[in-house]
């Protein structure tokens, strides 16, 4: 193998490692959000509703917190929307 050959080969050996790292650094947009009525889930998008206000945390948050009477964790719903008073409300 020609030395011109070999580091072509090793350039473009680079190129795909440094876009593999690339990639795995990007970080994640996954959150929990909450609104004032203690409902939580999981959401990977912010949303804007008039009138309504939604607390936003790193997705491992959930982790660290207390679930009781006053606070609930909502399952995974489809579509675009957030929870209230455990309802899920489709936007």
């Amino acid at each position: 193998m020609n030395t011109r050959k070999l580091l072509i080969q090793t350039a473009l050996g680079a190129s795909i490692a440094a876009g593999a790292l690339v990639a795995m650094a990007a970080p994640a947009s996954a959150y929990v959000a909450c609104n004032r009525e203690g409902d939580c889930w999981h959401t990977d998008s912010r949303v804007a509703v008039p009138g309504v206000t939604f607390s936003y945390h790193p997705d491992d948050w959930y982790f660290h917190q207390r679930w009781d009477s006053n606070r609930h964790f909502r399952d995974y719903h489809e579509g675009r929307g957030y929870w209230r008073n455990g309802i899920w409300i489709t936007l």
